[in-house]
């Protein structure tokens, strides 16, 4: 566990504040992208529809009731445990600024906003540093007792480990605010291992964003699950009409059943697509190629000896991937790959057979 970073400054460490849409941007945006976990060929047509619909109301302020109330029932809470935000990135603004905390930890590798919010925010950051040894599972002593906020993401960015729920939940503690990251848990078939709806677990928070499988990265919308004590903190920290009229229509109906539907087929789909990423990574393995798994996520973080040279290639050969020195706990051997159809996979795994060192 690394305890001794200093708050403010990320120097020493991974740049934090790096994200996979640098890879696309500028001269990466001819690039076939398997940077970034957005599901492909999103927003749907109905979404991109009642999205637009929803531009005849801009004369108005914001209502987030019926989103509000919407999320709530999809979960099975009542709205008072509910809070809406311009997408999972502010919950952890919200967190870092609203929240009094003494001993915050991250559990890394991770999604590294988290941190980065509580580094702005004047806290020291302590971090539980997960092993490739050990699968980058999550052993709960290795918490520190007296952490009394600790943030976990499940299924993990960018490890895409899939955490049992009774391991997260016994990181409770009176006291505790333990926060959980969902973000890709709809990408998980049947959610089997999430805590969204739970309210038997204290001092639980749930983060959900629907930026990732529906396409709405740039509409920012997302929301935190958690008790009404803390929503209403969080809630106070918050601008007023913090999410705007088309976001909260796209909350509205990407909850309702039939969009649900739609995610539960896309997850089943994504698990088939990843299986044959996976499978075709394996044939690698004399080149040094060794995949995480088992992967729960719409992606795959892949160790590669001289990962940067190799990702370097891959641009030149006309695809982009994540570079995985950016998180805390992994090093420059790592990439992660984003999971896509058939066709793309295939063709991706042509061109990384042309980017490794030496004959494979």
């Amino acid at each position: 566990m690394d305890t001794h970073t200093p708050p403010h400054t990320d120097a020493a460490g991974p740049d934090l504040r790096h994200h996979g849409d640098a890879e696309v941007r500028d001269d990466g945006s001819a690039l076939v992208d398997l940077a970034v976990n957005v599901r492909a060929d999103t927003p749907p047509a109905w979404l991109r529809a009642h999205v637009a619909a929803s531009l005849g109301s801009l004369a108005a302020y914001p209502d987030g009731r019926a989103a509000r109330a919407a999320v709530a029932a999809r979960h099975g809470l009542p709205v008072e445990r509910v809070l809406l935000t311009a997408g999972a990135a502010e919950a952890f603004v919200l967190l870092a600024r609203a929240l009094k905390v003494r001993r915050p930890v991250v559990v890394h590798p991770q999604f590294t906003e988290p941190e980065a919010a509580l580094r702005d925010a004047g806290h020291t950051v302590d971090r539980v540093l997960l092993r490739a040894a050990d699968g980058f599972r999550l052993d709960p002593a290795a918490v520190p007792e007296d952490a009394d906020l600790v943030v976990v993401g499940n299924p993990t960015n960018p490890t895409s480990v899939l955490h049992p729920a009774g391991v997260l939940a016994s990181l409770a503690r009176p006291g505790r605010t333990l926060v959980v990251d969902e973000a890709f848990m709809d990408a998980v078939p049947g959610e089997r291992e999430a805590l969204a709806g739970r309210t038997d677990v204290p001092g639980l928070v749930v983060l959900r964003s629907l930026t990732k499988t529906w396409g709405l990265a740039g509409l920012r919308i997302g929301y935190v699950l958690a008790d009404p004590e803390t929503v209403g903190e969080l809630g106070r920290a918050q601008p007023l009409w913090p999410v705007s009229t088309p976001a909260l229509a796209a909350a509205e109906v990407c909850v309702a059943p039939r969009a649900l539907a739609e995610a539960a087929h896309a997850a089943h789909r994504t698990a088939a697509d990843r299986a044959r990423l996976v499978a075709g990574l394996a044939e690698f393995a004399g080149a040094g190629v060794r995949a995480v798994g088992p992967a729960e996520g719409p992606f795959v973080l892949v160790g590669v000896p001289d990962a940067a040279a190799v990702r370097h290639r891959l641009r030149g050969l006309g695809y982009a991937v994540r570079r995985g020195d950016t998180f805390p706990g992994l090093g420059g051997e790592w990439l992660r790959l984003a999971v896509r159809d058939r066709t793309t996979t295939e063709a991706f795994l042509h061109a990384l057979n042309r980017a490794l060192p030496g004959p494979v």
